[in-house]
């Protein structure tokens, strides 16, 4: 199948989220008979009832763009990629241990054979040890890389949030990235729709007789590239980790509808309906024809030609899209990470 595109201006792009966080436009796709409405997200209550289940991705971004120097002293940058999913073997590894392993963009590429270590500002002068490893080259100009100290100190003291490539902003506040909700770190990439969500919205919404509750999917910067193929069928889906709370299961499984705020979120429910397992390596590829068995509601941003998003979204509410998008465009909508939202139910 081809993949979905539409024209999007750079005008539409949004550079800096709104103030506060549930001000932002929601574009209501929800009646069958194609009627459009628009809302604010802070109106999310008025369309959840009682016995609905409405679930987050309560992952936490890290701080994945580090700024180290060569033994020399010239700078050098790591942006994270992806942690190594499965451990090398040999390696001791707990529960809940930060990954040694990762794929990784290094700047600058040329000048970072592999077995080049990289440390913290000064680091060589002091005598400290190397933080890390520069590894084998990948496809895509990727590279891997391997920690040599823990992974947390690092990215507190040498770590940037990594904005998706179309922002072109710093962000003042760096809690803008990152949900009211956030908790389990392990996310390069933010799960978006979450940030119009507020606290006491939550809490509206829990006045209404539904259940909030949620999961944890660790989002990638490949969330947001673009299929390069032709064909869909070509594409290679990233994996991402992700658990599903059995209390979030067994709520899904008896709510009058599932509503999924983002499709990290999807992807994690329909994940574990799929694996009949609430944990492990999603390579869920979401495209038209899915068959869906958990999710009947989404509330999500708009997203980019040619992306995986687009197709789950095509997948989930059919070839009407291009209608709703069309009309997000005409009435002046903010499209991607920082943009507004649009609510759809499952075709």
């Amino acid at each position: 199948m081809e993949v979905p595109d539409y024209d999007l201006p750079e005008a539409a792009i949004a550079q800096t989220p709104v103030e506060p966080r549930h001000s932002a436009r929601l574009l209501d796709a929800l009646d069958p008979s194609g009627a459009l409405v628009h809302r604010r997200v802070w109106d999310l209550p008025e369309l959840i009832g009682p016995g609905d289940a409405v679930v987050v991705n309560d992952s936490r971004v890290i701080p994945a763009r580090l700024a180290l120097e060569k033994r020399s002293g010239g700078a050098a940058e790591v942006l994270l990629l992806e942690p190594d999913l499965q451990p090398d073997p040999g390696t001791e590894q707990t529960e809940h241990a930060d990954p040694a392993g990762w794929t990784a963009l290094v700047r600058p590429g040329r000048r970072l054979p592999p077995g080049t270590v990289l440390g913290l500002p000064g680091w060589a002068g002091r005598g400290d040890e190397p933080v890390l490893e520069i590894g084998a080259r990948l496809d895509g100009g990727q590279r891997r890389i391997r920690f040599h100290q823990p992974i947390g100190p690092v990215l507190q003291r040498a770590g940037k949030m990594a904005l998706p490539p179309y922002i072109h902003r710093e962000l003042s506040d760096p809690d803008r990235y990152q949900t009211v909700y956030a908790d389990q770190p392990g996310s390069v990439a933010a799960p978006t729709a979450g940030l119009h969500l507020t606290a006491d919205l939550l809490e509206q919404v829990k006045a209404r007789g539904a259940a909030v509750c949620s999961v944890d999917l660790a989002v990638g910067l490949a969330t947001f590239r673009p299929v390069k193929s032709d064909r869909v069928e070509n594409h290679v889906i990233h994996r991402e980790r992700y658990r599903v709370p059995e209390s979030t299961w067994a709520a899904c499984r008896s709510a009058r509808r599932v509503v999924a705020i983002g499709t990290t979120t999807v992807r994690a429910l329909e994940t574990a309906a799929s694996t009949s397992s609430l944990e492990g390596e999603s390579e869920l590829f979401i495209r038209p024809g899915f068959s869906f068995s958990v999710v009947d509601v989404l509330l999500t941003n708009f997203h980019l030609p040619r992306s995986t998003l687009l197709l789950l979204l095509e997948a989930f509410t059919g070839p009407r899209w291009r209608d709703i998008y069309a009309a997000a465009l005409a009435e002046g909508y903010r499209f991607l990470s920082f943009g507004d939202a649009m609510v759809v139910g499952r075709a």
